[in-house]
């Protein structure tokens, strides 16, 4: 007997049950319960998980949605030195000396730039005579007396630019008093 007792780790032996049946139930209502547990665990763990695959998968579409932003603009800076570029060549065509070759090889010069321009998208600002004032997209420098109505613009002084809707350079306008 002694080595029975050195098995069961020192002579205590387990409790026995009266009858196989009892023994079953017991055994059978403790697993249900801890899978239950087990199974809510597992949920709560593969939701975690989707929502956390759903806010990466989220992070990467707000990611490149922003880097096309910036891809999208970021030749602003360049576009506005050209564009000064174009004023140079308006004010150059403005001054003429009479000698038709010459002004005719600046305007397709300026022509050439302002399409190889608009393919990358930049847009003059449409301005006439009439328009209501927008300040979104005007920028009044002086007023006149006239026969307008006011507040609409009576001349349009520089160019306004957009590049891909959004407007780098106002029009620069005068209006009607």
């Amino acid at each position: 007997m002694e080595k029975d007792d050195k098995k069961n780790g020192g002579g205590i032996s387990p409790p026995q049950s009266d009858s196989p049946a009892e023994e079953k139930e017991e055994q059978s209502a403790v697993p249900a319960d801890e899978s239950e547990k087990y199974r809510k665990q597992s949920e709560e763990y593969l939701d975690g998980w989707k929502r956390a695959k759903a806010d990466l998968l989220n992070y990467k579409k707000d990611e490149l949605k922003r880097l096309e932003e910036i891809a999208k603009f970021a030749n602003e800076e360049l576009m506005r030195e050209l564009i000064v570029v174009l004023d140079s060549f308006d004010l150059s065509l403005a001054v003429t000396d009479g000698d038709e070759k010459r002004n005719r090889g600046v305007l397709m010069i300026r022509a050439q730039l302002e399409d190889a321009l608009k393919k990358r998208g930049l847009e003059r600002v449409a301005v006439l005579p009439g328009d209501k004032f927008n300040p979104a997209v005007h920028e009044a420098i002086a007023e006149t007396d006239g026969e307008g109505e006011s507040g609409t613009v009576a001349e349009e002084i520089e160019r306004g630019y957009s590049l891909r809707g959004r407007v780098i350079r106002p029009a620069r306008v005068k209006l009607f008093k």
